[in-house]
This record gives C-alpha cells, structure tokens and sequence, in this order.
C-alpha cells in the first residue's frame, strides 16, 4: 500500500499525479533552474510550457515542426540549440547528468499523461 501511495502522490492537489520518478524530476527542474523559464509547475513562462507538451506537434524557428517525444524532450535538454522552438529565445545549456535527464523528461511526459510509466 505505501509503495502505490508514493508511486501516485502529487505535488499539489491539482497536480498530476506523478511516480517516484516523475517526482523526482519536478524536484531536479527546480535543483537545475528550469523552473525559472518553464514554470514551477510546467506551466510556462518565458520558456515552452510542460504541461501537455508531450506527444504534442511543436513548431520550430526554422519553419519545421517536430513531435515533443522522449527523444526530442532528452536533445532539447542535452543541446537545447538542436531545435529551437518558435517564438522562444534560446534555451541555456547546462550540464545535466543522463539519468537526472531522464527524470526531468518523465515528469515532462506525466505533465501530459498522468500516471504514466
């Protein structure tokens, strides 16, 4: 029963429900400072808001758009210069290691699509 009740929780009663994992990748984004530009709860802000964003079409500056999937959320994250999304300045690079990567992406992904795994 503790196990399902952490693997659920969510940050604020209007959240998502997130897993361990997609907890840990809320608490990364505000540790790495993506909060600051996509919002504390992936609202948006000066950055491309989180929530929704996965599986959605985002249009970039080069008049090309992409799918916001797994892939495209890690290169964004990695080499934010890879694909600019339009309407948006550029994103900074930063150092993040892969794992913690992947954290910030699956709670990008259960912004979309709670309780996913």
């Amino acid at each position: 029963v503790v196990a399902v009740s952490l693997a659920t929780r969510s940050d604020s009663p209007s959240g998502p429900p997130l897993s361990a994992e997609g907890a840990r990748g809320k608490e990364l984004a505000v540790t790495y400072g993506c909060t600051g530009c996509h919002g504390r709860s992936g609202e948006g802000v000066t950055g491309p808001a989180w929530q929704g964003l996965y599986g959605s079409t985002v249009a970039l500056v080069d008049g090309s758009s992409v799918v916001a999937d797994r892939a495209y959320l890690t290169e964004s994250i990695v080499n934010p210069n890879a694909k600019q999304v339009r309407g948006f300045g550029a994103m900074p690079g930063e150092s993040i290691p892969d794992a913690d990567v992947q954290s910030i992406v699956q709670y990008i992904v259960e912004l979309a699509t709670p309780a996913a795994s």
